[in-house]
């Protein structure tokens, strides 16, 4: 295959330097350990955000927590406002062991992000924080409130037709504009959703519904972040939130780890030297698998290992660490064309502040072909009755890797986990789904009943 230059290099030059490539740009499925993987006081001693960030994050959704129990009564039977459960899921896990051929030590949980309330997917906690905190700062500049008020003055006219004076936009596949459409919405903003060609029809009806404006494009995901960030610039009262490079969207992510561990101590589940913990994360440009991974790893630094799964056709992250490039990159440049079914995955040039950040702390990134994950979307409703869209499937073929890749096998034998694995407990993180139409989850399981017939 002809390649320009990529920064400099030939696709030649690169894959001499990094011999996976011809895998990756093949789009075959690949295990990747990140060689630049730190013990956690090392990866963590130049970074800029620390857990006082994490921590004001919290404390600050704990200040919105009665406004969000008074607009979305479905909240109230909640760990949090915003949160999922952690669900031992051992009917999958035997179908597992069979799709794998092996057994999986240790024992399997799915953290339901699918059931996040409000916005039904893991952008609840990252798009819907970012909005609230904008709502805060501007009612506090604005001598609106204080913050020993009680927050649910939220929701009353006043604030309502104060926040109409001010905009909202993002650049989304789908579900990050969902999360922020809802909720700056229901605040009284008036929000644009800048969407790529990937996002699914019924997402863009949804938010129609929520008087969001939707703006189309025939692109992906970075040209519609380009072009809502241009417009928004345009006027000074938008706020624009940009999936790319928000550390608020990080943080807001990165505070799902404190109620995980909770929900961990709930279970009498332990994470320690001898109970190491592994976490399988959808991976689109890095936002959420990032944040969250940030949060484990401040709680429990050494003993967790956290892997981001990608398409085989967007491995934007994984193509970003392992060359250095980070953003400077897209998996274009390398001849991949970024087409998926997963569309929350379908980014071709990930986060740079998400990857600097992570660069010592990811232990590594697995990618899947589109057509296991309607198997295992099909496999988890037959065995668990919990149904997930396409995307949301990513974690799981991320055990599999680690435990049957050479390249998985040998990241266990490194880091001296080989003897502890039966002790183990592994978290698929379940990154949305509940909010699909049933017709279309219906369709998509019917896909899954197919490839498994032409097996």
């Amino acid at each position: 295959m002809d390649y320009d230059l990529i920064a400099g290099n030939t696709f030649e030059d690169w894959k001499k330097l990094y011999p996976l490539l011809e895998d990756i740009v093949s789009a075959r499925e690949v295990f990747w350990a990140n060689p630049e993987y730190r013990p956690f006081e090392e990866a963590i001693s130049n970074l800029s955000i620390g857990e006082v960030e994490v921590k004001k994050a919290e404390e600050r959704l704990r200040r919105f927590a009665p406004y969000i129990v008074q607009v979305f009564p479905e909240t109230k039977d909640r760990l949090g406002p915003i949160e999922s459960p952690l669900k031992r899921i051992p009917g999958m896990k035997k179908e597992l062991e069979r799709l794998f051929d092996g057994q999986i030590p240790g024992q399997l949980l799915l953290k339901c992000d699918n059931q996040l309330p409000i916005a039904g997917s893991i952008k609840a906690r990252g798009g819907i924080y970012e909005v609230l905190k904008h709502a805060e700062d501007l009612a506090l500049q604005n001598k609106l409130l204080t913050l020993q008020d009680d927050y649910s003055v939220f929701d009353s006219q006043r604030f309502r037709d104060f926040f109409t004076n001010y905009s909202m936009a993002v650049g989304s596949t789908g579900n990050l504009g969902l999360s922020i459409g809802i909720m700056g919405a229901q605040l009284g903003f008036k929000v644009t959703v800048h969407m790529s060609a990937d996002a699914k029809p019924w997402k863009k009806d949804l938010l129609r519904s929520k008087n969001v404006t939707v703006v189309e494009y025939d692109s992906d995901f970075s040209k519609a972040v380009e072009e809502g960030r241009k417009q928004s610039d345009c006027d000074p009262n938008s706020y624009f939130i940009d999936d790319e490079t928000s550390q608020d969207l990080f943080l807001g992510y990165a505070v799902a780890a404190y109620r995980l561990q909770k929900q961990l101590k709930d279970l009498k589940i332990t994470v320690d030297e001898n109970h190491p913990l592994f976490v399988y994360l959808p991976c689109g440009v890095g936002g959420s698998p990032g944040g969250i991974t940030y949060g484990l790893k401040l709680i429990f630094k050494d003993y967790v290992h956290c892997f981001f799964v990608e398409p085989t056709h967007s491995p934007a992250m994984l193509i970003g660490l392992m060359t250095g490039l980070h953003h400077q990159v897209s998996v274009q440049d390398f001849g991949l064309d970024n087409q998926t079914a997963a569309d929350g995955l379908a980014v071709g040039r990930p986060s740079g502040f998400v990857a600097k950040t992570l660069k010592n702390l990811i232990s590594g990134v697995v990618t899947v072909d589109d057509h296991p994950l309607f198997v295992l979307l099909k496999t988890l409703i037959d065995s668990e009755m919990i149904h997930l869209e396409p995307s949301a499937l990513a974690g799981f073929p991320g055990i599999g890797r680690l435990l049957i890749d050479p390249a998985g096998k040998k990241y266990i034998e490194d880091h001296q986990l080989k003897d502890k694995l039966q002790e183990a407990t592994h978290i698929v993180w379940a990154t949305g789904g509940s909010m699909v139409p049933q017709e279309i989850m219906a369709a998509y399981y019917q896909r899954g009943l197919d490839y498994c017939t032409l097996k």
